[in-house]
């Protein structure tokens, strides 16, 4: 087992015994050892193998002998057992947003609730606002977000969708009867969030690779299967959906499965209008719905459909029925920007408040992946369970981080490490920390974390108004949804995007798949007005650098080019576009 997964099951170890009510010192004592080790520069393997466990603070006799065994045989029988002592009703309570360990041993002990079908009952009677520290609109908040969690148990993030599919993808081009093969609908559109993940091979031998296909490792069961389609369910209760077709019909049934809907209806139409059919099976020269095949016109791929439509490309991101084909008529659709092109994250965290690597080891690995630069936005002290920063701790961050600047420059490295951070927003859009603060950093994100239940009115006044801070360079996450979890909260989309245009303010699109914020239908109009995008990791972790590929096709749905994407930039030009906003306060 590596450092990640190690670090994962002793969270999980800390969670199961507050739980069971176990002493809190105890429970800390397991999440603060996972968190050493994942702050820690050395290998596990190697502490294991040289029995140096113990050098790495909060790692006793006991912890040392646990986490030996994991990394040695990658189970460990305490764990085990611990699971086993907890109703697994229990665990699944804790993905009910408000259900934290502690409220979920109290309803289990008053009430007797193991499960959440218990708890929905025991809510539906009133018996949850009875209980000390829960309340009526606790319990409202409760019935409310298992409803949500019915409604989402058959929908995914696109993250999820995609760690999926890949692999999948992977092995059917290894097949040698596969020719192409590529994944469509939701997920090849990149929508946020996708249902099935739909998969579309051309092959000389259909029925063998179903069979192929439905052998493949990760699948749990078989539900359907045919001779040209199959349907499995996956690890993680992800259903796929596999279709195979001839390598005459693949661009056809590629561009039909794609979808949207939508753009297919006015697809067909279009073609009706030309005197054409367009059907999963072809583009067809007859006034009537046919497969004949004397009767096709001849398409290798989906750009050829188009130019047949009197249409230029249309990447798969854009085919919403958004206007995307009324400007496809006119003239070849804008370059839209490629993750490759982004230089590096200007909203991320660190072992200051709630991330989980140090500054050495962030620099280290950014500058490894090939990036740029990188800015550390770590919470600011009102955000106080995220371990935000005070103002002492900020100006204490801002001389390492510039220490470590030196150190990289010295070593020949291209790369800046950013001082910044993410600053709450408070009360009638006060920010937490001064303006004389804010001056000495970077970069500042501004991002409300607090007050989310207010009225549309006072919260989008709140953003307007830190938008309207000359420190500020971007307002962060704009609606605070947790996508499948958290609806986001009530503000005028547009009248932010208006005050951002009016103060060159530019606003996030934060890449974190449960996020995606702010919205893709947002971004033409944000586009039109002026105002430039952040595509940001909102790392906290060193994986999270990949939610720069996933930001990038959100950003190509909302129709953004590599010009409106300011960290696309290269370093210079980057720090004088950071100095642009500030510059009106000297004026």
């Amino acid at each position: 087992m590596d450092k990640e997964q190690v670090a994962e099951i002793l969270v999980s170890i800390g969670t199961l015994l507050e739980l069971k009510g176990e002493n809190p010192f105890k429970t800390r004592a397991y999440l603060n050892a996972a968190r050493s080790l994942e702050t820690s520069n050395e290998s596990l393997g190697r502490l294991v193998a040289e029995n140096r466990l113990g050098e790495i603070k909060g790692i006793g006799e006991a912890l040392q002998k646990k986490i030996t065994e994991l990394v040695q045989t990658g189970k460990l029988a305490y764990y085990e057992e611990l699971k086993a002592s907890v109703p697994p009703g229990l665990l699944e309570m804790l993905d009910i947003p408000g259900l934290g360990p502690k409220k979920i041993k109290a309803l289990h002990d008053e009430l007797g609730i193991q499960s959440v079908e218990q708890l929905e009952l025991a809510c539906k009677e009133d018996k949850v606002a009875a209980l000390r520290g829960f309340g009526a609109k606790t319990q409202a908040n409760l019935l409310e977000g298992i409803q949500r969690r019915r409604l989402y148990a058959s929908k995914h993030l696109l993250d999820d969708a995609l760690r999926t599919a890949e692999p999948l993808l992977d092995n059917l081009r290894l097949h040698p009867d596969v020719i192409r093969c590529s994944a469509a609908g939701s997920l090849r559109r990149h929508r946020e969030i996708i249902g099935d993940i739909d998969l579309l091979v051309s092959a000389r031998n259909p029925a063998g690779i179903i069979d192929y296909f439905t052998t493949q490792p990760g699948v749990l069961n078989v539900l359907a299967k045919g001779q040209t389609k199959a349907s499995v369910l996956l690890e993680g209760g992800i259903q796929s959906d596999l279709r195979v077709v001839s390598d005459r019909e693949f661009p056809f049934a590629l561009m039909y499965f794609t979808g949207s809907k939508e753009h297919n209806i006015v697809l067909r139409q279009r073609a009706i209008d030309r005197g054409l059919r367009l059907n999963e099976y072809g583009l067809f020269r007859s006034k009537e719905e046919t497969r004949d095949p004397k009767l096709l016109v001849p398409c290798r791929t989906e750009e050829d459909i188009f130019r047949e439509l009197g249409l230029h490309d249309i990447p798969p991101e854009m085919r919403e029925d958004m206007g995307e084909i009324v400007l496809a008529e006119k003239e070849p659709l804008p370059r839209l920007v490629q993750w490759s092109d982004l230089k590096g994250s200007l909203h991320n965290h660190s072992t200051w408040s709630d991330g989980h690597q140090t500054l050495e080891q962030i620099a280290a690995s950014m500058v490894e992946l090939g990036l740029s630069y990188w800015a550390i936005t770590d919470h600011s002290k009102s955000s106080f369970q995220a371990n935000g920063l005070d103002a002492a701790r900020v100006r204490k961050q801002i001389q390492e981080i510039r220490d470590l600047n030196r150190r990289l420059a010295d070593e020949g490295a291209r790369f800046r490490l950013f001082t910044g951070s993410e600053v709450d927003i408070l009360k009638e859009g006060k920010l937490d920390f001064p303006d004389d603060l804010l001056a000495e950093l970077d970069v500042v994100v501004a991002s409300a974390h607090q007050r989310l239940a207010e009225s549309e009115a006072e919260t989008t006044k709140r953003l307007i108004r830190a938008a309207e801070n000359p420190w500020v360079h971007m307002l962060g996450h704009l609606t605070g949804r947790l996508l499948l979890e958290r609806e986001p909260y009530k503000v005028d989309q547009r009248a932010v995007i208006d005050a951002c245009a009016e103060t060159g303010t530019w606003i996030e699109l934060n890449a974190s798949p449960m996020r995606f914020d702010m919205d893709w239908r947002q971004w033409p109009y944000a586009r039109s007005k002026g105002v430039k995008c952040v595509i940001n990791c909102d790392a906290h972790r060193f994986e999270h650098a990949g939610f720069l590929r996933l930001g990038a096709g959100i950003a190509r749905k909302g129709w953004l080019t590599k010009e409106d994407v300011i960290n696309t930039l290269p370093l210079p030009k980057l720090l004088q576009e950071l100095k642009r906003k500030r510059a009106r306060v000297k004026s």
